[in-house]
Protein backbone atom coordinates (compact mmCIF):
# COMPACT_ATOMS: atom_id res chain seq x y z
CA UNK A 1 0.00 0.00 0.00
CA UNK A 2 1.38 3.33 -0.77
CA UNK A 3 0.29 6.46 0.65
CA UNK A 4 0.80 10.42 0.54
CA UNK A 5 -0.08 13.48 3.00
CA UNK A 6 -1.12 16.81 1.23
CA UNK A 7 -0.89 19.70 3.35
CA UNK A 8 -3.96 21.49 3.45
CA UNK A 9 -3.66 23.74 6.26
CA UNK A 10 -1.94 23.86 9.41
CA UNK A 11 -4.33 21.45 10.78
CA UNK A 12 -6.19 19.37 7.92
CA UNK A 13 -4.64 17.62 5.15
CA UNK A 14 -5.33 15.30 2.58
CA UNK A 15 -4.18 11.63 2.51
CA UNK A 16 -3.85 9.83 -0.77
CA UNK A 17 -4.08 6.22 -0.62
CA UNK A 18 -3.02 3.08 -3.09
CA UNK A 19 -3.77 -0.54 -2.64
CA UNK A 20 -2.39 -2.75 -5.02
CA UNK A 21 -4.60 -5.57 -6.34
CA UNK A 22 -2.63 -7.77 -4.52
CA UNK A 23 -3.19 -6.28 -1.13
CA UNK A 24 -6.92 -6.29 -2.35
CA UNK A 25 -7.18 -10.21 -2.61
CA UNK A 26 -7.75 -10.75 1.00
CA UNK A 27 -10.57 -8.76 1.34
CA UNK A 28 -12.07 -10.13 -2.03
CA UNK A 29 -11.60 -13.64 -0.05
CA UNK A 30 -13.32 -12.47 2.62
CA UNK A 31 -16.27 -10.58 0.81
CA UNK A 32 -17.47 -13.74 -1.73
CA UNK A 33 -17.55 -15.55 2.09
CA UNK A 34 -19.88 -12.64 3.05
CA UNK A 35 -22.39 -12.77 0.07
CA UNK A 36 -22.21 -16.68 -0.36
CA UNK A 37 -23.91 -16.32 3.29
CA UNK A 38 -26.20 -13.87 2.02
CA UNK A 39 -27.44 -15.54 -1.13
CA UNK A 40 -29.67 -19.07 -2.40
CA UNK A 41 -28.76 -20.77 -4.93
CA UNK A 42 -30.37 -24.51 -5.31
CA UNK A 43 -28.33 -27.41 -4.38
CA UNK A 44 -25.92 -25.57 -2.57
CA UNK A 45 -26.26 -24.99 1.35
CA UNK A 46 -25.44 -21.02 2.92
CA UNK A 47 -21.89 -20.09 2.79
CA UNK A 48 -20.94 -23.05 0.89
CA UNK A 49 -21.87 -21.37 -3.05
CA UNK A 50 -18.57 -21.27 -5.32
CA UNK A 51 -17.36 -18.13 -6.45
CA UNK A 52 -18.06 -18.10 -10.38
CA UNK A 53 -22.23 -18.75 -9.26
CA UNK A 54 -21.33 -15.43 -7.12
CA UNK A 55 -20.27 -13.73 -9.86
CA UNK A 56 -23.07 -15.04 -12.32
CA UNK A 57 -25.97 -13.96 -9.10
CA UNK A 58 -24.73 -10.43 -8.14
CA UNK A 59 -21.81 -9.73 -10.08
CA UNK A 60 -18.37 -9.37 -9.66
CA UNK A 61 -19.06 -5.79 -9.83
CA UNK A 62 -20.96 -6.37 -6.48
CA UNK A 63 -18.05 -8.26 -4.90
CA UNK A 64 -15.53 -5.93 -5.36
CA UNK A 65 -17.68 -3.05 -3.94
CA UNK A 66 -17.96 -4.93 -0.78
CA UNK A 67 -14.36 -6.07 -0.65
CA UNK A 68 -13.47 -2.44 -1.04
CA UNK A 69 -16.42 -1.17 1.89
CA UNK A 70 -14.84 -3.83 4.14
CA UNK A 71 -11.08 -3.32 3.65
CA UNK A 72 -11.28 0.78 3.69
CA UNK A 73 -11.03 1.22 7.28
CA UNK A 74 -7.89 -0.97 7.88
CA UNK A 75 -6.16 0.79 4.68
CA UNK A 76 -7.38 4.13 6.22
CA UNK A 77 -5.86 3.00 9.64
CA UNK A 78 -2.78 2.19 8.30
CA UNK A 79 -2.33 5.29 5.78
CA UNK A 80 -2.67 7.32 9.36
CA UNK A 81 0.23 4.84 11.48
CA UNK A 82 2.22 5.19 8.74
CA UNK A 83 2.21 8.58 7.83
CA UNK A 84 2.20 9.79 12.21
CA UNK A 85 -0.93 11.43 12.02
CA UNK A 86 -3.15 12.00 14.91
CA UNK A 87 -6.86 12.30 13.41
CA UNK A 88 -9.20 14.37 15.52
CA UNK A 89 -12.38 14.34 12.84
CA UNK A 90 -14.43 12.40 10.97
CA UNK A 91 -12.25 11.67 8.16
CA UNK A 92 -13.92 12.28 4.64
CA UNK A 93 -13.46 9.76 2.06
CA UNK A 94 -13.19 9.78 -1.44
CA UNK A 95 -12.83 6.64 -3.39
CA UNK A 96 -11.29 7.74 -7.30
CA UNK A 97 -10.52 4.56 -9.09
CA UNK A 98 -11.53 0.76 -8.70
CA UNK A 99 -10.38 -2.57 -10.30
CA UNK A 100 -11.91 -3.16 -13.64
CA UNK A 101 -14.57 -5.97 -12.89
CA UNK A 102 -13.57 -7.92 -15.60
CA UNK A 103 -9.86 -7.67 -14.98
CA UNK A 104 -7.68 -9.56 -12.68
CA UNK A 105 -5.20 -6.68 -11.78
CA UNK A 106 -5.80 -2.83 -10.96
CA UNK A 107 -5.68 -0.30 -8.38
CA UNK A 108 -7.97 1.01 -5.38
CA UNK A 109 -6.98 5.17 -5.18
CA UNK A 110 -9.00 7.13 -2.65
CA UNK A 111 -8.00 9.88 -0.94
CA UNK A 112 -9.51 11.27 2.73
CA UNK A 113 -9.33 14.62 3.94
CA UNK A 114 -9.03 15.14 8.03
CA UNK A 115 -8.34 17.58 10.55
CA UNK A 116 -5.29 16.44 12.37
CA UNK A 117 -3.59 17.47 15.55
CA UNK A 118 -1.02 20.40 14.84
CA UNK A 119 2.21 19.94 15.39
CA UNK A 120 3.48 23.12 17.63
CA UNK A 121 7.38 23.97 18.14
CA UNK A 122 8.01 24.42 22.40
CA UNK A 123 9.76 27.44 23.59
CA UNK A 124 12.41 26.82 25.88
CA UNK A 125 10.49 26.92 29.39
CA UNK A 126 13.33 26.42 31.56
CA UNK A 127 13.19 29.21 34.18
CA UNK A 128 10.16 30.50 33.07
CA UNK A 129 9.64 33.67 35.28
CA UNK A 130 6.03 33.85 36.74
CA UNK A 131 4.65 36.31 40.01
CA UNK A 132 2.04 35.15 42.20
CA UNK A 133 0.94 37.36 46.14
CA UNK A 134 3.05 37.21 48.57
CA UNK A 135 2.25 34.49 51.61
CA UNK A 136 0.60 36.15 54.45
CA UNK A 137 -0.93 34.32 57.41
CA UNK A 138 -2.22 35.74 60.42
CA UNK A 139 -4.03 34.64 63.98
CA UNK A 140 -7.00 35.18 61.46
CA UNK A 141 -5.83 32.59 59.56
CA UNK A 142 -5.35 29.91 62.67
CA UNK A 143 -8.63 31.11 64.15
CA UNK A 144 -10.49 30.33 60.98
CA UNK A 145 -8.92 26.62 60.80
CA UNK A 146 -9.60 26.29 64.30
CA UNK A 147 -13.84 27.47 63.98
CA UNK A 148 -13.88 24.72 61.12
CA UNK A 149 -12.49 21.90 63.18
CA UNK A 150 -15.05 22.93 66.00
CA UNK A 151 -17.74 22.73 63.23
CA UNK A 152 -17.27 19.09 62.42
CA UNK A 153 -17.45 18.38 66.64
CA UNK A 154 -20.61 20.87 66.71
CA UNK A 155 -24.23 20.07 67.90
CA UNK A 156 -27.42 21.45 66.10
CA UNK A 157 -29.95 23.37 68.71
CA UNK A 158 -33.56 24.04 67.54
CA UNK A 159 -34.47 28.11 68.10
CA UNK A 160 -37.49 29.66 68.36
CA UNK A 161 -36.70 32.71 65.58
CA UNK A 162 -36.72 33.46 62.11
CA UNK A 163 -33.85 31.61 59.76
CA UNK A 164 -30.98 33.94 59.39
CA UNK A 165 -27.82 33.24 56.90
CA UNK A 166 -25.90 30.21 58.14
CA UNK A 167 -28.90 28.64 59.69
CA UNK A 168 -29.79 24.73 59.27
CA UNK A 169 -33.22 24.35 58.40
CA UNK A 170 -35.86 21.32 57.81
CA UNK A 171 -37.52 22.38 55.00
CA UNK A 172 -40.99 20.79 52.44
CA UNK A 173 -41.04 21.81 48.77
CA UNK A 174 -43.14 21.47 46.41
CA UNK A 175 -42.66 22.90 42.56
CA UNK A 176 -46.05 23.95 39.92
CA UNK A 177 -46.01 23.92 36.55
CA UNK A 178 -48.94 25.88 35.02
CA UNK A 179 -51.01 25.25 39.12
CA UNK A 180 -49.79 21.18 38.57
CA UNK A 181 -47.40 19.71 40.87
CA UNK A 182 -44.34 18.86 39.13
CA UNK A 183 -42.29 17.49 41.86
CA UNK A 184 -41.95 17.74 45.47
CA UNK A 185 -39.70 16.49 48.95
CA UNK A 186 -40.18 16.65 52.52
CA UNK A 187 -37.96 16.60 55.57
CA UNK A 188 -35.18 18.42 53.56
CA UNK A 189 -31.85 19.54 55.23
CA UNK A 190 -30.61 22.59 53.86
CA UNK A 191 -28.31 25.14 55.01
CA UNK A 192 -29.19 28.80 54.54
CA UNK A 193 -26.10 30.58 52.00
CA UNK A 194 -25.21 27.13 50.50
CA UNK A 195 -26.70 28.26 47.50
CA UNK A 196 -26.61 24.05 46.04
CA UNK A 197 -30.62 23.63 45.55
CA UNK A 198 -32.48 26.30 44.12
CA UNK A 199 -31.94 29.24 43.26
CA UNK A 200 -34.17 31.80 44.79
CA UNK A 201 -34.03 30.02 48.00
CA UNK A 202 -31.67 31.39 50.73
CA UNK A 203 -33.96 34.71 49.72
CA UNK A 204 -37.41 32.99 50.55
CA UNK A 205 -36.36 30.96 52.96
CA UNK A 206 -34.59 33.68 55.19
CA UNK A 207 -36.70 35.62 58.00
CA UNK A 208 -39.38 32.45 58.15
CA UNK A 209 -39.68 30.76 61.55
CA UNK A 210 -40.52 27.00 62.12
CA UNK A 211 -44.66 26.53 60.36
CA UNK A 212 -43.76 29.59 57.89
CA UNK A 213 -43.73 29.29 54.41
CA UNK A 214 -42.73 31.22 51.15
CA UNK A 215 -43.55 30.70 47.61
CA UNK A 216 -40.79 31.90 44.85
CA UNK A 217 -40.06 31.46 40.88
CA UNK A 218 -37.35 29.66 40.11
CA UNK A 219 -35.62 27.52 37.13
CA UNK A 220 -35.66 23.90 38.11
CA UNK A 221 -32.51 22.19 38.70
CA UNK A 222 -33.24 18.70 38.12
CA UNK A 223 -35.52 15.88 36.81
CA UNK A 224 -37.72 16.13 33.76
CA UNK A 225 -38.72 19.45 34.29
CA UNK A 226 -35.11 20.84 34.51
CA UNK A 227 -34.13 24.16 33.13
CA UNK A 228 -38.16 25.04 33.18
CA UNK A 229 -39.63 27.94 35.06
CA UNK A 230 -41.79 27.03 37.88
CA UNK A 231 -44.11 28.40 41.16
CA UNK A 232 -41.55 26.65 44.41
CA UNK A 233 -43.40 26.71 47.68
CA UNK A 234 -41.23 26.13 50.54
CA UNK A 235 -42.30 25.22 54.23
CA UNK A 236 -39.53 25.35 57.17
CA UNK A 237 -39.97 22.79 59.65
CA UNK A 238 -37.42 23.43 62.23
CA UNK A 239 -34.51 26.12 62.50
CA UNK A 240 -31.31 25.36 63.94
CA UNK A 241 -27.60 26.75 64.62
CA UNK A 242 -24.93 24.86 65.06
CA UNK A 243 -23.54 25.19 68.37
CA UNK A 244 -19.46 25.11 68.75
CA UNK A 245 -17.93 23.49 71.71
CA UNK A 246 -15.16 25.19 73.87
CA UNK A 247 -11.92 25.77 72.71
CA UNK A 248 -10.03 24.31 75.06
CA UNK A 249 -7.51 21.75 76.30
CA UNK A 250 -10.35 19.20 76.54
CA UNK A 251 -11.58 20.00 72.79
CA UNK A 252 -7.73 19.65 71.30
CA UNK A 253 -7.68 15.89 73.16
CA UNK A 254 -11.15 15.14 71.54
CA UNK A 255 -10.78 16.40 68.30
CA UNK A 256 -6.62 15.50 67.60
CA UNK A 257 -2.92 13.83 68.85
CA UNK A 258 -2.36 17.41 71.26
CA UNK A 259 -2.92 17.80 74.56
CA UNK A 260 -3.60 21.50 75.11
CA UNK A 261 -5.01 23.62 72.90
CA UNK A 262 -1.85 25.69 72.35
CA UNK A 263 -0.59 22.61 70.76
CA UNK A 264 -3.03 22.34 68.22
CA UNK A 265 -3.50 25.82 67.29
CA UNK A 266 0.25 25.92 66.65
CA UNK A 267 -0.43 22.71 64.16
CA UNK A 268 -3.43 24.65 63.15
CA UNK A 269 -1.18 27.53 61.99
CA UNK A 270 1.35 25.31 60.13
CA UNK A 271 -1.61 24.03 58.25
CA UNK A 272 -2.96 27.44 57.40
CA UNK A 273 0.98 28.33 55.95
CA UNK A 274 0.82 25.08 53.93
CA UNK A 275 -2.86 26.07 52.89
CA UNK A 276 -0.91 29.01 51.03
CA UNK A 277 1.61 27.76 49.97
CA UNK A 278 -0.74 25.28 48.05
CA UNK A 279 -2.67 28.62 46.83
CA UNK A 280 0.29 30.05 45.67
CA UNK A 281 1.59 26.93 43.47
CA UNK A 282 -2.25 26.81 42.00
CA UNK A 283 -1.79 30.76 41.14
CA UNK A 284 1.73 29.87 39.72
CA UNK A 285 0.62 26.87 38.17
CA UNK A 286 -2.05 29.05 36.17
CA UNK A 287 0.25 31.74 34.88
CA UNK A 288 2.96 29.37 33.99
CA UNK A 289 0.18 27.85 31.54
CA UNK A 290 -0.77 31.58 30.71
CA UNK A 291 2.84 31.99 29.31
CA UNK A 292 3.03 28.99 27.54
CA UNK A 293 0.37 29.99 25.68
CA UNK A 294 0.85 33.36 24.83
CA UNK A 295 4.41 31.72 23.86
CA UNK A 296 3.13 29.62 21.25
CA UNK A 297 1.01 29.33 18.23
CA UNK A 298 -1.44 26.71 18.16
CA UNK A 299 -4.13 26.63 14.72
CA UNK A 300 -7.44 25.56 16.08
CA UNK A 301 -9.47 23.14 13.75
CA UNK A 302 -12.70 24.67 12.84
CA UNK A 303 -14.16 21.01 13.48
CA UNK A 304 -13.32 20.99 17.52
CA UNK A 305 -15.27 24.11 17.68
CA UNK A 306 -18.14 23.05 15.97
CA UNK A 307 -18.44 19.55 16.65
CA UNK A 308 -18.47 21.39 20.74
CA UNK A 309 -21.43 23.88 20.14
CA UNK A 310 -23.03 21.14 18.89
CA UNK A 311 -22.55 18.80 21.60
CA UNK A 312 -23.04 21.98 24.34
CA UNK A 313 -25.94 23.48 22.49
CA UNK A 314 -27.79 19.31 21.91
CA UNK A 315 -27.46 18.97 25.99
CA UNK A 316 -28.65 22.36 26.42
CA UNK A 317 -31.52 22.05 24.22
CA UNK A 318 -32.67 18.60 25.58
CA UNK A 319 -33.34 20.13 29.02
CA UNK A 320 -34.94 23.05 27.34
CA UNK A 321 -32.29 25.80 27.19
CA UNK A 322 -33.48 26.96 23.60
CA UNK A 323 -33.20 30.20 24.62
CA UNK A 324 -29.40 30.59 25.54
CA UNK A 325 -28.47 29.88 21.92
CA UNK A 326 -27.39 33.37 21.60
CA UNK A 327 -24.45 34.93 19.78
CA UNK A 328 -22.90 35.96 23.44
CA UNK A 329 -22.90 32.62 24.23
CA UNK A 330 -21.67 30.88 21.11
CA UNK A 331 -19.12 33.17 21.47
CA UNK A 332 -18.23 32.29 24.79
CA UNK A 333 -18.17 28.22 23.82
CA UNK A 334 -15.92 29.17 21.24
CA UNK A 335 -13.41 31.00 23.00
CA UNK A 336 -13.47 28.40 26.18
CA UNK A 337 -13.01 25.63 23.39
CA UNK A 338 -10.46 27.19 21.60
CA UNK A 339 -8.33 27.99 24.97
CA UNK A 340 -8.85 24.10 26.00
CA UNK A 341 -7.47 23.17 22.92
CA UNK A 342 -4.56 24.85 22.49
CA UNK A 343 -3.87 24.23 26.34
CA UNK A 344 -3.96 20.26 25.62
CA UNK A 345 -1.80 20.85 22.73
CA UNK A 346 0.97 22.20 24.41
CA UNK A 347 0.91 20.01 27.51
CA UNK A 348 1.07 17.21 24.93
CA UNK A 349 3.58 18.29 23.60
CA UNK A 350 5.50 18.75 26.77
CA UNK A 351 4.32 15.58 28.12
CA UNK A 352 6.33 14.23 25.00
CA UNK A 353 9.92 16.09 25.80
CA UNK A 354 9.63 15.26 29.05
CA UNK A 355 8.53 11.82 28.50
CA UNK A 356 5.69 11.92 30.91
CA UNK A 357 3.91 8.65 31.67
CA UNK A 358 0.99 7.41 33.42
CA UNK A 359 1.30 4.69 36.05
CA UNK A 360 -1.90 2.29 36.69
CA UNK A 361 -1.29 3.77 40.71
CA UNK A 362 -2.11 7.30 39.15
CA UNK A 363 -4.88 7.01 37.53
CA UNK A 364 -6.85 4.99 40.41
CA UNK A 365 -5.82 8.22 42.67
CA UNK A 366 -6.91 10.43 40.33
CA UNK A 367 -10.37 8.06 39.91
CA UNK A 368 -10.62 7.71 43.98
CA UNK A 369 -10.62 11.61 44.00
CA UNK A 370 -12.58 12.55 41.47
CA UNK A 371 -15.36 10.21 42.10
CA UNK A 372 -15.68 11.87 45.94
CA UNK A 373 -16.30 14.93 43.69
CA UNK A 374 -19.15 13.63 42.11
CA UNK A 375 -20.20 11.46 45.16
CA UNK A 376 -19.48 8.38 43.72
CA UNK A 377 -18.10 5.12 45.01
CA UNK A 378 -14.87 4.96 43.42
CA UNK A 379 -15.57 1.55 41.35
CA UNK A 380 -18.53 2.76 40.57
CA UNK A 381 -16.93 6.06 38.85
CA UNK A 382 -14.58 3.53 37.41
CA UNK A 383 -16.98 1.48 36.08
CA UNK A 384 -19.02 4.32 34.31
CA UNK A 385 -15.80 5.86 32.82
CA UNK A 386 -14.82 2.55 30.87
CA UNK A 387 -18.38 1.92 29.70
CA UNK A 388 -18.41 5.99 28.58
CA UNK A 389 -15.24 4.93 26.71
CA UNK A 390 -13.35 7.97 28.70
CA UNK A 391 -10.52 6.14 30.31
CA UNK A 392 -7.98 7.32 27.84
CA UNK A 393 -9.36 10.58 28.14
CA UNK A 394 -8.65 10.54 31.70
CA UNK A 395 -5.15 8.80 31.45
CA UNK A 396 -4.43 11.87 28.80
CA UNK A 397 -5.66 14.89 31.93
CA UNK A 398 -3.45 12.84 34.43
CA UNK A 399 -0.65 13.23 32.22
CA UNK A 400 -1.14 17.08 31.03
CA UNK A 401 -1.28 17.51 34.71
CA UNK A 402 2.51 16.13 35.61
CA UNK A 403 3.79 17.88 32.44
CA UNK A 404 2.32 21.33 33.75
CA UNK A 405 4.13 20.32 37.38
CA UNK A 406 6.92 19.27 35.21
CA UNK A 407 7.43 22.85 33.66
CA UNK A 408 6.09 24.92 37.34
CA UNK A 409 9.32 22.45 38.28
CA UNK A 410 11.52 24.30 36.48
CA UNK A 411 10.10 27.82 36.87
CA UNK A 412 11.39 30.77 38.87
CA UNK A 413 8.40 31.98 41.14
CA UNK A 414 8.42 35.20 43.02
CA UNK A 415 6.00 36.64 44.81
CA UNK A 416 4.82 40.34 44.77
CA UNK A 417 7.50 41.16 47.22
CA UNK A 418 10.18 39.95 45.23
CA UNK A 419 11.14 36.79 47.33
CA UNK A 420 11.77 33.68 45.46
CA UNK A 421 8.88 30.99 46.19
CA UNK A 422 10.23 27.48 46.69
CA UNK A 423 7.42 25.17 45.67
CA UNK A 424 9.38 21.78 45.80
CA UNK A 425 6.98 20.58 47.78
CA UNK A 426 3.98 21.41 45.86
CA UNK A 427 5.36 19.77 42.55
CA UNK A 428 7.40 17.16 44.26
CA UNK A 429 6.53 13.08 43.30
CA UNK A 430 6.17 11.33 47.03
CA UNK A 431 8.39 9.15 47.28
CA UNK A 432 6.80 5.54 46.81
CA UNK A 433 6.07 7.15 42.81
CA UNK A 434 9.97 8.16 42.26
CA UNK A 435 10.65 5.09 40.75
CA UNK A 436 9.76 4.81 36.93
CA UNK A 437 6.74 2.52 36.44
CA UNK A 438 7.51 -0.47 34.45
CA UNK A 439 6.04 -1.43 30.72
CA UNK A 440 2.97 -3.09 32.21
CA UNK A 441 1.80 -0.54 34.73
CA UNK A 442 1.77 2.42 32.13
CA UNK A 443 -1.10 3.32 30.13
CA UNK A 444 -0.48 5.68 26.71
CA UNK A 445 -3.34 7.22 25.53
CA UNK A 446 -3.73 6.40 21.93
CA UNK A 447 -6.84 8.39 19.35
CA UNK A 448 -7.57 7.46 16.00
CA UNK A 449 -10.52 7.97 14.31
CA UNK A 450 -12.65 5.83 11.70
CA UNK A 451 -13.89 6.34 8.57
CA UNK A 452 -17.40 7.50 8.16
CA UNK A 453 -19.31 4.02 6.43
CA UNK A 454 -18.24 4.64 2.52
CA UNK A 455 -20.04 2.49 -0.39
CA UNK A 456 -18.19 2.92 -4.02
Amino acid sequence: MKSAVENLTPTRVKLDVEVSFEELKPSIAEAYKTIATQVQVPGFRKGKVPNKLIDQRVGRGYVLETAINSGLNGWYQEAVVENKLIPLSRPEVEITEVPDPTATDGVVKFHVEIDIRPEIELPDYEGLEVEVAALETSDEDTEKELDELRARFGTLIAVDRPAADGDFLTINIAAKIDDVEVDSASDLSYQIGAGNMLEGLDEAATGLSAGEEAIFNTKLAGGEHAGEEALVTVKVTSVKVRELPEANDDFAQLASEFDTIAELKEDLAKQAAESKTVEQGVEARDLVLEKLVELVEVPVPDSVVAEQLEQHFKAENSHGGEEHDTEEHRAEITENTQKAFRNEIILDAIAEKEEVSVSQAELIDYIVSSASQYGMEPNQFAQMLDSSGQVNMIVGEVRRRKALAAVLGKAVVKDSKGNVVDLSDFVSVPAEEEEAPSEDEVIEPTAVSEPDETRV
